[in-house]
């Protein structure tokens, strides 16, 4: 009798774990509360279907639920990306661009939200150091240095990587970063699918001796990759749009990690 009711309570699990996973991948996050109601259990019992779909890297656990965690194994063209979410990703340079101050001098890295950055920079002697070609042509402030790290160039990214581009960073002292990301996860941290990529970035953090700002828009929130650019410690203020869910923005502030949301766009 007493593995008959086991039999049932697995089974039971199963199907309640299949349906989380479900609503997970429809709505990118679910809420303990939620769940507690639809399936008809207890919050405790939703606690530890969680803890166990983590373990299995089904879901990240989030401070009154869990997100959805996709890994991402390689990169998305450049020319792809940068007609996606354009507007998310304008409000979200803007908002970046705000917090350059007169005479920072500051790291930008390759991708498609840092694209939009350039020509809000309105603030006096600024210099600008950046892998992202985007940059020529928009900078209209003559009160902006300029200067492009090339090397050697990735159109599939749009970006400048390698030994080259290296050496230049390594002749700079910034005391602010703005960083694009392919991935963020309050547990792995910055990730990417490319290893030169995760280098050149993490080189740019290293070389910051101040704010490190990290620009995404919602899809990248809890995208994991193989590559780590930086661990969520290293992080100050997380901007992006309005669409993040609360429950893991708590999460991020919780490791002291300041998180600026946009508006919502009107229709």
């Amino acid at each position: 009798m007493k593995d008959n009711d086991q039999s049932k309570q697995l089974q039971s699990q199963k199907i309640r774990q299949k349906r989380i996973i479900e609503l997970i991948q429809r709505d990118g996050h679910v809420r303990v509360l939620d769940l507690s109601k639809l399936l008809n259990v207890s919050e405790i019992t939703i606690r530890r279907d969680l803890a166990l779909l983590e373990k299995k890297d089904s879901l990240e656990r989030t401070h009154g639920g869990a997100i959805s965690t996709k890994r991402i194994f390689k990169e998305v063209n450049y020319s792809s990306r940068s007609d996606e979410e354009v507007e998310n990703k304008d409000s979200i340079a803007r908002l970046a661009a705000e917090l350059i101050n007169d005479g920072d001098t500051v790291f930008i890295n390759g991708g498609s939200t840092t694209y939009h950055i350039f020509r809000y920079i309105n603030k006096k002697n600024v210099k600008i150091v950046t892998t992202n070609p985007g940059c020529i042509g928009q900078i209209q402030n003559p009160d902006i240095e300029l200067i492009l790290a090339g090397g050697l160039y990735h159109p599939q990214s749009n970006s400048f990587y390698g030994g080259f581009t290296n050496d230049i960073l390594n002749q700079v002292n910034a005391n602010k970063a703005i960083i694009g990301v392919h991935g963020i996860s309050c547990l792995s941290g910055l990730t990417t699918p490319m290893q030169h990529a995760a280098e050149t970035s993490r080189l740019m953090i290293n070389r910051t001796r101040g704010e490190v700002i990290i620009v995404a828009d919602h899809r990248k929130i809890g995208l994991v990759s193989d590559y780590v650019t930086a661990p969520t410690s290293r992080i100050n203020t997380l901007i992006t749009d309005w669409f993040l869910d609360k429950d893991y923005i708590q999460d991020f502030e919780d490791l002291g990690i300041n998180v600026l949301q946009t508006k919502a766009l009107e229709e």
